[in-house]
C-alpha cells in the first residue's frame, strides 16, 4: 500500500509527539531553590549559581538580591518561604531572625570586605581625592554622591558610622555636619558619650539638598555612579573591582574591614526610629565587616540548602567568591550545637 505524504505527516507527528511524551514524563523533575541575599554577593552569586546548576541539573538556583536589612525582613516580617538567606552584616540575623519567635536559631560568617569610596576618572575633583581630603570633596557644593538607606541596607548604616569615625580619626568635629548638613528631610540627631556616638535616624528619612542620592541597596547605586548621575559612591571594595570603579580605600581605622576601629577614642552606633520593627529595637553597632548565612526554619528544601551551603563556604563557591574579589574566610557559627549536621563537619566547634 503506498501512502501519500499526508500519511506521511501525520506518522512524523505522531511520533514526534510520542517521543516528546516519553523525554518529558522521563526528565527529572527541577526543584527551585530560592536564595535571597546582600546586594554586594550578587555578582559573586551569578557565577555561583552557574557553577552549582551546572553540577546538579535537578537544581535551578533563584538568586535575589536587596539590602541586608530588607534581605532578613523577607523572611521574618514579610512571611516569604526562602532556603538561603546571605547577608554583609552577621549580627543582623541574632537581632532580626532569633527573637520570641525564631526563624532561625544559627549563622554562619564565610567572608569578610570594607567599605569605600567608588568613583570614575571623570568624577569631579577626581584628580584631586586623596586620603587627606576625600571628606571635604564631598562636602563640596557641586559635588553629587550616592549611599544606600541606613534603614534597609548595612552598607548604609556603615556609611554614616564611616563619617562619624572619621572626625574622631582626623580630629575634626564638623567632618558629619559639613557633608550631611540640609542634606535630609529630617536631620540626623546625634548623641555623644564618653565611648561612643549614637546616631538616631528619623523614620521618615528622605533627601532633600540635592546632592545626595539614597537607594535601598548599595548596587543600586552603581548604574547612577557609571552614568555620571552622582560623582562618588560608598561602595564595598569587591563591588568596585568587579564593575572595574575607581577605589579610594579609607583608613583601616574607619573603613569598618577591621576592629581597628577600636584604636580610636570613640565608636559609632546606629539606631533607628522605625515602626516596622515592631519586636525587636533596630540598632546597629560598629563590627567589623563579615558576611553571615542562614538557613530559615521553614526552608521549602532544607537538603538542597544545606548542600548549597556546603558548596558557598567549603566547595567551589568559595573560590568564586575570591575570584570575584570577595575575600573568604575559615566559615565560623554562634551555635556549633543547632547546626545541620552537615555542616558541623565543616566548622570547628570552638
Amino acid at each position: 500500500m503506498k501512502m501519500n505524504r499526508s500519511h506521511l505527516l501525520a506518522i512524523a507527528v505522531i511520533a514526534f509527539v510520542l517521543v516528546s511524551g516519553i523525554w518529558y514524563a522521563t526528565r527529572p523533575e527541577t526543584t527551585t531553590l530560592t536564595v535571597i541575599c546582600a546586594g554586594s554577593l550578587l555578582a559573586s552569586m551569578d557565577h555561583i549559581e552557574e557553577a552549582y546548576e551546572a553540577e546538579h541539573p535537578d537544581i535551578d538556583v533563584l538568586i535575589e538580591g536587596h539590602g541586608s536589612i530588607q534581605v532578613l525582613r523577607q523572611v521574618s516580617d514579610l512571611c516569604r518561604d526562602a532556603d538561603v538567606l546571605a547577608v554583609a552584616d552577621y549580627s543582623l540575623i541574632p537581632l532580626l531572625m532569633y527573637g520570641e519567635s525564631p526563624h532561625s536559631d544559627w549563622y554562619v560568617q564565610f567572608a569578610t570586605n570594607r567599605l569605600g569610596i567608588a568613583y570614575r576618572p571623570d568624577s569631579a575633583y577626581a584628580d584631586e581625592l586623596t586620603l587627606d581630603n576625600w571628606y571635604e570633596i564631598l562636602a563640596r557644593d557641586d559635588v553629587a554622591f550616592g549611599l544606600s538607606d541606613p534603614r534597609f541596607d548595612a552598607a548604609g548604616y556603615r556609611t554614616l558610622m564611616i563619617m562619624q569615625l572619621a572626625e574622631e580619626y582626623y580630629d575634626d568635629p564638623k567632618i558629619f555636619e559639613d557633608v550631611f548638613e540640609d542634606q535630609f528631610t529630617t536631620p540626623i540627631d546625634i548623641e555623644k558619650t564618653p565611648d561612643e556616638y549614637i546616631l538616631h535616624i528619623p523614620e521618615i528619612f528622605e533627601t532633600s539638598g540635592g546632592r545626595i542620592s539614597m537607594r535601598g541597596s548599595s548596587v543600586q547605586l552603581l548604574s547612577l555612579l557609571q552614568t555620571g548621575g552622582i560623582d562618588y559612591a560608598f561602595e564595598y571594595e569587591n563591588v568596585s573591582k568587579y564593575y572595574e570603579l575607581e577605589f579610594l580605600a579609607l583608613p583601616s581605622q574607619i573603613d569598618l574591614g577591621t576592629d581597628d576601629f577600636e584604636q580610636l577614642e570613640r565608636s559609632a552606633r546606629v539606631r533607628l526610629a522605625f515602626q516596622r520593627f515592631a519586636s525587636v529595637t533596630p540598632e546597629f553597632i560598629a563590627y567589623p565587616t563579615i558576611y553571615g548565612l542562614t538557613i530559615p526554619f521553614k526552608a521549602p528544601h532544607k537538603d538542597e540548602a544545606i548542600d548549597f551551603v556546603e558548596f558557598i563556604i567549603a566547595g567551589e563557591g568559595r573560590e568564586i567568591f575570591e575570584e570575584t574579589y570577595l575575600p573568604t574566610m575559615d566559615p565560623e557559627t554562634d551555635a556549633y550545637d543547632n547546626l545541620p549536621p552537615p555542616l558541623r563537619e565543616l566548622i570547628d566547634e570552638g
